[in-house]
């Protein structure tokens, strides 16, 4: 069981975050100009990265090419001004950017970090990332590259792509016009994208060869769709997977009947107009639909996705290349906020109503006296039974198949994601939490302590040899082993000393959840 509506709920505050500071691309002192295939571009020299922000790389999405494909950005004449973030995609939940961070339909840019003084024809490993948000929400402009650009030397690119019902919305009229089926228009944007990269990166210094896609929660969902599609094939050479375990999507008929229903609550409901209505419709209506009606799941059965990820691993059928995949240690701590006030007899109530049959043996290996507050017994089976298990799962099946490496962050002292702080609650090592080490963002909380950045120096020294190398595995670093499922090694990333094991699964009691089968055993 995912209890994906409670999820989809809750998910709404899986990936706010502060944004780049105002003036911050201003208070760099230098200025550096590539010519790229698309024209001129003036970025920004700053502590040993180059920033080029705001980039294009699909037309906007807009008017008659709303609800469309995207269409590749066009050329431009001169030099064109990378100093500035673009803004965030149309958000369909309220806390996936801050309320200072503009929006707008027109919005697929993206940000690009290299390190200062790139030689020339460099050829760097490049890492794309795919932002979380629960796919109504968040932006690509949160996560700046630049720290992880110069320490590694790699570069960084981080997109944005359409959410909500600009990004999923599928129908049958849609269907009629969009070859290979609708509804899949933020994959499709996240593809896009991967074209920009191996066309326009060499300019950046850049190898369109060596690419690693990356993301987190919703994210790490696109990650896997594309995994799973053939027309990605070839476009990465990487996958990581952070807090997003390739779970089923959408059926066509599922995603159709939520795509009517939406349309019609958006007040377009002469079925014979409906594409028409859709395109001419206010953002606002179509924002105000999604409180209804909730879109944000990719559509199997298209022709950039014709099966879930873990039928196509069963089948073969699959983009074989080296993967890395983790999550939080305690995920739900932030993805089950709308939870957080839980009685002990509401959390009886939510074993029973959820578990069923199972619902004894659950309280008896999760009884309340071995919890401070309910809602600490409550996101430990949720986060049992949902992440880290099927993070292990997909671990496991992918090991016997490519180089596989599986990790677990777990720093007890972890800021929070935008200052998500419930009185009486430790949301450390909470979803999101690694992302703070990775990137260059404020979560709002507090900053990292010395000890907390030698294990972000730490972690993007991985993640940087992984994308290089298939292999996270870099000197001077704790030996990362190769996860199988007969040797299960996970890597435990800490700031009093990372170390890998094999006690993942008896810490989450995967064997139980398993034994119930009420984990994620698709594979």
């Amino acid at each position: 069981m995912h209890r994906a509506h409670m999820l989809r709920r809750a998910v709404i505050a899986a990936t706010a975050a502060a944004v780049l500071a105002p003036g911050a691309a201003q208070a760099a002192s230098k200025t550096v100009v590539v010519t790229t295939p698309q024209g001129k571009v003036q970025g920004i020299r700053a502590e040993g990265a180059d920033r080029f922000l705001g980039l294009p790389y699909a037309q906007p999405p807009i008017k008659a090419l709303r609800y469309k494909p995207p269409v590749a950005a066009g050329d431009w004449k001169g030099t064109r001004d990378a100093t500035r973030q673009a803004p965030a995609c149309i958000q369909f939940q309220p806390t996936g950017v801050r309320e200072s961070q503009a929006t707008s339909e027109d919005c697929l840019y993206l940000d690009v970090y290299r390190p200062s003084k790139v030689k020339r024809n460099e050829k760097l490993p490049v890492l794309v990332w795919f932002h979380g948000g629960g796919s109504t929400q968040g932006t690509g402009v949160i996560y700046g590259g630049q720290t992880m650009a110069s320490l590694t030397h790699t570069v960084v690119v981080s997109i944005n792509y359409r959410l909500g019902a600009f990004g999923y919305l599928s129908v049958p009229q849609l269907d009629a016009e969009t070859p290979g089926g609708s509804g899949n228009w933020g994959l499709m944007d996240q593809l896009e994208s991967l074209k920009w990269v191996r066309k326009q990166i060499p300019a950046y210094g850049g190898d369109p060869q060596l690419v690693t896609i990356a993301g987190q929660s919703a994210g790490s969902a696109g990650v896997c769709s594309l995994l799973s599609s053939p027309p990605a094939k070839g476009y990465f050479q990487r996958a990581i997977l952070e807090s997003g375990p390739c779970r089923s999507n959408l059926t066509k008929e599922r995603a159709q009947q939520i795509g009517v229903n939406f349309a019609h609550a958006a007040g377009c409901t002469d079925d014979a107009a409906l594409v028409t209505c859709l395109r001419q419709a206010w953002v606002g209506n179509l924002v105000a639909a999604e409180q209804q009606y909730v879109v944000n799941g990719r559509v199997v059965g298209t022709t950039i996705l014709p099966q879930n990820t873990r039928d196509a691993i069963s089948a073969g059928s699959w983009n074989k290349v080296p993967v890395l995949v983790g999550n939080a240690r305690n995920e739900n701590r932030l993805l089950s906020l709308a939870q957080v006030g839980i009685t002990a007899e509401g959390y009886v109530d939510y074993i029973n109503t959820t578990y069923g049959a199972a619902a004894a043996d659950v309280l008896a290996h999760y009884p309340l006296s071995d919890y401070e507050v309910p809602y600490y017994a409550l996101t430990a089976v949720q986060t049992d039974s949902g992440n880290a298990c099927q993070s292990l799962i997909l671990a496991d099946k992918l090991g016997d198949l490519t180089p596989t490496y599986e990790y677990e962050f777990n720093d007890p002292t972890s800021p929070t994601l935008y200052g998500f702080q419930p009185p009486g609650i430790d949301m450390n090592s909470a979803h999101s939490a690694e992302l703070a080490y990775l990137f260059d963002f404020t979560l709002g909380d507090k900053p990292l302590t010395a000890t907390q950045e030698r294990l972000a120096t730490q972690m993007k020294r991985y993640w940087a040899a992984f994308a290089k190398t298939g292999d996270p595995n870099v000197e001077g670093q704790p030996q990362w082993p190769r996860h199988t499922a007969t040797n299960a090694q996970v890597m435990t990333l800490r700031p009093n000393g990372s170390a890998p094991g094999t006690g993942l699964a008896a810490e989450h009691q995967c064997d139980f959840w398993a034994a119930h089968g009420v984990a994620y055993t698709g594979y």
